[in-house]
This record gives C-alpha cells, structure tokens and sequence, in this order.
C-alpha cells in the first residue's frame, strides 16, 4: 500500500518510500543533536533512528550533570509514515527544513522532560561519503550532512529543571542515512576462529559554531595513520563552502587515560595561509553509556525491545572499577564540549574522538597503550 510520503516526487528507486532501496539489514536513517550551556557542566546529546528493514524505530537522551550521565531510551515498531519522527514520548518536529526544527520528549513519569527549540546558525553543509570495509563487507556506506545552531526551551530530568537560553545555548546536529551496524550483532563468521589483527580505529568529529562562520573538521585513520576519510570546511553565512585542506590533529591526553583534554588543529585556507584552531575540552559524555553507540551490552541502535519500550539509566563515569564504564571512556566514543579560539575569535561546538586499538602516531602501540 502506498504511504502520504508517495505523493511527493521524492523516490530515487522504483519503490515506495516505505521500503528502502537497500535490502541490507543495517539500513538506517538517523538524527543526532547536542545542546550545551559552553560551561561544560551541562551537556545534552539525544537524537532518533529509523531502521525499516529491521521494523524498528528508537530514540535517547541524555544529559551529564556532575559525574553522573542520566539516559532515557525508547524503542517500537516503525510505522507506515516514515514522515512521523515519534517513539513513545519523544518528537521531532520539523518546523522549517534545514534551519528549524523542535523536540520534545514529556516522560514525567520517568523524570526526563524536553521542549527544545532549534534555529541553524548557518547553512547545513554535506560532508563527504562515509564508506569503510571489513574485508569485502561493507560495513559503513552513509551520507550525513551537519549543522550548528542555537537552543531555546527547557529540560526538567530528576527534579532540576534548566532554561535553555538561546543567548548562550548552542549545539551541532548531523543527519545521516545509508548503511552501519545496527540491530542485534551479525555472526561473525570466519573471524570467529581467525580474528584480524588489531588494526586500530581513530576518530576526530570537530563541528564548531563562531559568531561569524562555522567550521566542520572529521578524520579517520588506522592504525598506520593512513586517513580514509577527510573533511575540513569553512561555512560561512552566504553559503559559502571553503575547504580548509588537510589537517594536522595534535591532542594531549589526560595521563594515563585516552580522555583528551586538548587539541590543536592545524589546517589551510583557501588563500593559503595556516588556519590554527585550539581546542579545550570540556564536559563529556561516553556515548556507549545509555546512547545505544558502541559496545553497550544494554542496548543499542535497531536492537527490538518490544512495543512501547522506555527505559531510564544512570551512570557514574567516575566508577573505572566498572568493566563497561572503563570500556566507555577509555576506548569508545566521547563528545565532549569544545571551546575553541582562532585569531583571537572565541568559538564553541563538539569535539568527538576515540582512538580504540593501535594508532602508531599517538604513540600508542597497542590497545592498552595509555598516555604517559
């Protein structure tokens, strides 16, 4: 049966819209957000994923106060409007394509409240094709496009309730759709009895909001280094899109940790002349502790919890003598606050990074090499 969405000229295959044009079962279209005060001591990360070869829709939220990390998760069937971004008590509601949108999550019941409203400081920008392999399988062909911006409203969790004040709440977005692991894990197959040698896996996500421009930095790397994937962009009101070349990522470590507590990013303007970014890092929070990334034995993206499915978590990130806390800080993915300067101008956004395994570069040799 066909769905509204089929009224619109929007296929790019012979199907309905209800049905993606890849069989794979890790098809997935998703939304990511963050909001912060630029203190640090306030962070926000939520967002809601549709994967409709799996028959499943499911949403989070988060937020870090202090040491402790405090999630709400909710999970369902994904219904015929794929047009309809809603899981139990969680909405996205797109308000004006590509500048402003709003969520809401009312789960009084389980103290966890949102009314955000988002307004894009600058246009939304692509960035370049997500694509690696594990041997011959694909194991990540996606497209996102990014965005930073500014919040309004309010988040009432555990009795605290927060204004969100546009004049000092700002955050990044990205949308992304394509193919990545999701749902219950795959058999592994041969790699059962022959595991692969450990060839590392760094990450740096850095979208940042300045009063007169934005700035958009990501790299991938294995261990050798070797960059399969590089962005840097400049956007600037009018749409502009200045590339910014080939970047250089120094971070320092906290010792004896892969937290990182800053940065410096070197890059090229169109002109030329060097581009230096310093990074701060501020508040983060462990995205494989409730958010359904990484390794999280308790839930992840696409996995089917049944209909009508809600749960609440909190975490102490401070508790390294617990195996999974230790797993989420150290190896898996940390987005933290950025603050960040550039010729004297003051910027804030996400610094997103993890360097899980070898990564020769950083002088880690192997997965439980540290900082010294």
């Amino acid at each position: 049966m066909p769905i509204p969405a089929d009224e619109f000229p929007l296929h790019q295959a012979p199907y309905s819209l209800a049905h993606a044009a890849s069989s794979d079962r890790n098809f997935y279209d998703r939304s990511y957000w963050n909001a912060h005060d630029r203190t640090g001591e306030v962070f926000l990360i939520t967002g809601l994923g549709q994967y409709p070869n799996l028959g499943v829709t499911d949403a989070f939220a988060c937020i870090r106060r202090g040491d402790l990390q405090h999630t709400i998760r909710m999970s369902d069937v994904l219904g015929p409007d794929r047009m309809n971004q809603q899981v139990g008590p969680y909405r996205i509601e797109v308000i004006d394509p590509l500048n402003e949108l709003r969520i809401t999550c009312d789960a009084k019941a389980q103290e966890f409240e949102l009314d955000l409203h988002w307004r894009g400081s600058f246009p939304a920008v692509d960035e370049s094709p997500h694509v690696s392999r594990n041997g011959a399988k694909i194991m990540l062909d996606a497209q996102r496009f990014a965005q930073v911006g500014t919040w309004e409203g309010f988040i009432r969790v555990k009795g605290e309730e927060i204004i969100v004040d546009p004049a000092t709440w700002v955050g990044t977005r990205d949308r992304s759709w394509g193919i990545r692991p999701v749902g219950e894990p795959e058999p592994a197959g041969r790699w059962v009895a022959e595991p692969k040698a450990d060839g590392g896996f760094y990450w740096i996500y850095v979208p940042l909001r300045f009063d007169d421009f934005a700035l958009v930095f990501i790299a991938q790397e294995d261990g050798d280094g070797l960059r399969t994937l590089n962005d840097a962009l400049r956007i600037w009101p009018d749409g502009r899109v200045e590339p910014l070349g080939y970047p250089k990522y120094d971070i320092n470590y906290r010792s004896g940790t892969r937290i990182p507590e800053s940065a410096t990013i070197t890059a090229q303007a169109a002109d030329g002349s060097p581009l230096v970014v310093e990074v701060e890092c501020l508040g983060h929070v462990a995205l494989s502790a409730g958010c359904g990334y990484g390794p999280d034995p308790q839930w992840t993206h696409g996995v089917w919890r049944g209909r009508d499915w809600i749960e609440t978590a909190t975490y102490d990130l401070t508790n390294q003598s617990d195996p999974g806390i230790m797993i989420a800080t150290q190896y898996s993915i940390l987005d933290h606050v950025g603050k960040a300067t550039l010729d004297g101008k003051v910027g804030y956004g996400l610094f997103e990074h993890s360097c899980a395994g070898r990564h020769t570069p950083s002088g880690f040799a192997n997965g439980g090499s540290m900082a010294p």
